[in-house]
C-alpha cells in the first residue's frame, strides 16, 4: 500500500493513539523503532503548520485591534518595541517595530498598500507552512490572493499568489530610538489593508472579532504539550484549508513499514526532538568565526522539513538570506557556554557590512529563547545605539548581569546561560567574505 503525506499523517495519528499496545518481547524493539521513525518524520513535517495556527489563534483572539492582537484581516500595529514580557513569538527582533496581519484569502484577495518610507521597511508574506511567498518593498498596492483565485484586479494592483488560504504578513520598520516612535506611527498610519471588494475606498468599519480565555496561551508551549492524537488531528484539519505544497504530494510512503504498533512513548520523541533537529539541520549551518547562522533554503524551505521545524522552534517567521541573516552563538571564544556568572567583552574589529538601508543588531536571549528582563529595559545593541568606539575604531560591548559604571556599551544578560543573535539586515554579501566576525572573551 502506498500513500501520500496527508494519508501518512492520518496513519501516524492512528499509530500514535495505539502506542500502548503490548507486544511480545521479541517484537518490541523493532516495532518501537519503526513507529518512532514514522512518527518523528510526520511530526517534523507538520510542526510548523500547527505552530503557525497556534500563533494565529493567540494573535487574533480579540474583539478589536490593539498593539498586540487584531481580528483576521486587520493590522496589528505594535506601538513600542517588544520587551521581556512578550511571549508570543520566540527570539523576537527588538530593533524594529512590527506591523503584522493574519489574512484569510479564502473568499477573495486582500489588498495590502505599502507606503513610501524613509528607512528600512519591508513586508514579509508567509504561507501557513512558514515559507516566504514574497517580500513587499516597493510602494504600491498588492493583491494577496490564494493561488487558485480567478478574477480581475484593478489597474496598478500587483498580484501576489499564496499557496495556502492562511497568510501571515510581517512588516518590519526600523526604529532609531524612542524619539523616533512618532515617525514610525505615522508610517504605519499610511499602510492600508482591505478586501478586494472594498478597494480603494476601504471598509466603513472594521468587523468585530471574538475573544475566548482558553485561547490565551504561549503558542510553542501549547503545541509541545499536545498529545499525539491532538497534534495529528490538528494537522489533518489544517491541511484541508492549507494544503501541502505540490512538492510534497508526489512523495510516497510504504504503510507496511509501520509493522506492529509498539509501546512508543510520546514524551521520548519530544525530548529527542531538539537534539535530532540540531544534528539534521547542521548541514545547513554556515560558520562566521565563533558564530553560526543558517543559510539557504531558510525562509523558503522546499522539502527541507527538519530544517523548517528547527527554524520554527528557534525563530518563527525567519527571512530569506537576501533580506537578513541571523548568526548565533552560545559560547565564548574558548568554546565555553555563555553564562551570567561571568562578565564578557564582545569585540568588533569592524562593524557588520550592509547595503542600502540595511542595519545590524546584537540581541541577548535566555535559554527559553525569550528576551532577558533587566533594569534598564535594554535587550540589544545596534548601529543606532551610539556606542563608544576605541581609538582604533573598534567597539567593545560588555555582556554582564550587573551593570558596569558606564552603561553606554552594556548589553544586560541573565544570571544563567544565555545566547546572542547578530542580525544583519540587507547584508553586503561581497564584503562579508572579508568581514572579521565579533569575538566574545571573558573579562
Amino acid at each position: 500500500m502506498k500513500m501520500t503525506r496527508r494519508d501518512f499523517l492520518k496513519l501516524s495519528s492512528a499509530a500514535a493513539a495505539a502506542c500502548g499496545v503490548t507486544l511480545l518481547p521479541a517484537q518490541k524493539a523493532d516495532a518501537a523503532s519503526a513507529i518512532q521513525t514514522l512518527l518523528e518524520e510526520a511530526y517534523l513535517y507538520a510542526f510548523p503548520l500547527v505552530l503557525v495556527d497556534a500563533t494565529k489563534t493567540v494573535s487574533t483572539n480579540t474583539k478589536t485591534a490593539s498593539a498586540s492582537r487584531a481580528p483576521v484581516n486587520q493590522f496589528i500595529h505594535a506601538r513600542k518595541l517588544l520587551d521581556a514580557s512578550s511571549r508570543t513569538v520566540v527570539s523576537p527582533n527588538v530593533d524594529t517595530i512590527y506591523t503584522q496581519a493574519w489574512l484569510d484569502v479564502s473568499a477573495e484577495p486582500q489588498i495590502y498598500v505599502v507606503p513610501e518610507a524613509d528607512r528600512f521597511f519591508n513586508v514579509q508574506v508567509l504561507d501557513a507552512w512558514t515559507n516566504t511567498a514574497a517580500v513587499l518593498e516597493a510602494p504600491g498596492a498588492y493583491a494577496i490572493a490564494y493561488s487558485s483565485w480567478e478574477g480581475t484586479l484593478p489597474e496598478g494592483v500587483r498580484r501576489i499568489d499564496i499557496p495556502t488560504r492562511t497568510v501571515w504578513t510581517i512588516a518590519r520598520i526600523m526604529l532609531s530610538g524612542p524619539d523616533d516612535l512618532p515617525n514610525v506611527a505615522a508610517l504605519q498610519g499610511r499602510m492600508q489593508l482591505m478586501p478586494l471588494s472594498a478597494y480603494p475606498a476601504g471598509l466603513a468599519a472594521a468587523p468585530e472579532g471574538s475573544y475566548s480565555p482558553e485561547n490565551d496561551f504561549v503558542p510553542v508551549q501549547k503545541v509541545l504539550a499536545m498529545t499525539p492524537q491532538e497534534f495529528f488531528d490538528t494537522a489533518n484539519r489544517l491541511m484541508e484549508t492549507d494544503p501541502p505544497a505540490e512538492a510534497d504530494a508526489g512523495q510516497q510512503f510504504d504503510a507496511s513499514a509501520l509493522g506492529p504498533l509498539g509501546g512508543l512513548r510520546w514524551k521520548r520523541l519530544l525530548l529527542q526532538l531538539k537534539s535530532s533537529l540540531r544534528a539534521q539541520a547542521a548541514r545547513y549551518s554556515r560558520q562566521m568565526g565563533q558564530w553560526i547562522y543558517y543559510g539557504d533554503p531558510i525562509g523558503n524551505f522546499g522539502t527541507a522539513y527538519d530544517y523548517r521545524t528547527m527554524v520554527a522552534l528557534m525563530g518563527l517567521g525567519a527571512n530569506t538570506t537576501d533580506i537578513a541573516i541571523y548568526p548565533r552563538t552560545s559560547t565564548d571564544s574558548a568554546g565555553a557556554d555563555l553564562t551570567g556568572q561571568k562578565t564578557y567583552t564582545l569585540h568588533f574589529d569592524a562593524l557588520p557590512p550592509t547595503v542600502g538601508n540595511g542595519f545590524w543588531s546584537v540581541t541577548a536571549y535566555g535559554e527559553d529563547n525569550f528576551l532577558i528582563d533587566n533594569p534598564i529595559d535594554r535587550y540589544c545593541v545596534n548601529d543606532r545605539s551610539g556606542l563608544h568606539r576605541n581609538a582604533d575604531g573598534s567597539v567593545d560591548v560588555t555582556l554582564s548581569k550587573d551593570a558596569p559604571e558606564d552603561t553606554t556599551n552594556w548589553l544586560p544578560v541573565s544570571d544563567e546561560k544565555f545566547h546572542l543573535f547578530l542580525r544583519i539586515y540587507k547584508p553586503d554579501w561581497t564584503a562579508l567574505d572579508s568581514f572579521p566576525p565579533p569575538v566574545i572573551s571573558v573579562k
